[in-house]
């Protein structure tokens, strides 16, 4: 028995965390570069390095393939280098992919690249009627959607989302422009909720990054969630990747790799800094593609 009762609780939720097989969907940034600016991450005056944002993309590539994950790649189209946050490209789930409909016309032609590679790798496709940018604003925790709304997707989107999927949706507002999509200030901590899963999914996220509104739904639905400090959130901490035991974030979260730690979870840390010229992270490069054929 150990000494240390904290440490006691520790091990064990340790051995309570349980590792979800995940399948993915990401795009090598062979065409990285900032040209334009359509969030406060992107100058255009300053240098970017594509071989090393390949580079750092490759070991995110790697980190999930350790850890036993299927990935699955689409090609990346000359002039288009945005590609590479494929969150933005659909919402899937139980093999229906909810295409996207970028605010931005810099993005625009992403959406019909997306739409088809869901349609030639069987899924199901429902197009977009409303402007949203997929995964970037939708997040799955258990049976529900969480839905982002303030500067991209708007709040439409909500209800058709939810139309689609014939699902709870909870909108939530964005105040902050630093953080622009809903999953660079909410991380699903646990991806299966129920039979082989949590019994009920967690989130971590960071409170500042909501109107008092959201925040207050956020306390009442998940009391038991981490939050996350401004200095964490702002190296883009929660733009994380989760597979119920691992999460990788950014080597720069260390209050959050802390806070990881103590409920049990493993941080793998990944560096993606180059990327993070674009506004994007981890959860950004990473969709998740939930159902559908292979």
């Amino acid at each position: 028995m150990s000494a240390n009762p904290t440490a006691a609780a520790v091990e064990t939720e340790t051995n309570e965390r349980v590792q979800q097989h995940r399948r993915y969907l990401m795009c090598r940034p062979e065409h990285f570069t900032v040209s334009y600016s359509i969030n406060p991450w992107m100058e255009p005056s300053r240098p970017t390095d594509t071989n090393l944002a390949v580079q750092q993309w490759q070991s995110l590539y790697d980190t999930y393939v350790s850890l036993g994950h299927e990935i699955e790649l689409i090609d990346p189209v000359e002039g288009l280098p945005d590609m590479v946050y494929t969150a933005n490209g659909g919402f899937v789930i139980d093999g229906v992919a909810y295409g996207p409909k970028f605010r931005f016309r810099e993005r625009a032609e992403e959406a019909p690249a997306f739409i088809d590679w869901f349609a030639a790798n069987g899924f199901e496709v429902a197009e977009p009627v409303e402007v949203n940018e997929g995964e970037g604003d939708f997040l799955l925790v258990g049976n529900t959607i969480l839905a982002g709304t303030g500067f991209r997707s708007t709040g439409d989107s909500h209800r058709e989302v939810g139309e689609v999927f014939s699902r709870e949706v909870v909108s939530l507002t964005l105040t902050d422009p630093r953080f622009y999509h809903l999953d660079t200030a909410i991380a699903v901590l646990d991806p299966v909720e129920g039979p082989g899963g949590v019994e009920k999914a967690n989130i971590a996220y960071l409170p500042n990054a909501f109107d008092e509104r959201s925040q207050a739904i956020l306390r009442e639905r998940y009391p038991d969630a981490i939050r996350v400090s401004d200095a964490d959130g702002a190296v883009f901490g929660l733009n994380s990747a989760s597979d119920g035991k691992n999460v990788i974030i950014s080597p720069r979260a260390k209050g959050f790799e802390a806070q990881l730690r103590e409920r049990g979870y493993t941080p793998v840390l990944v560096d993606l800094s180059e990327l993070l010229l674009g506004g994007g992270g981890i959860k950004c490069c990473t969709l998740e593609l939930r159902g559908g054929t292979r």
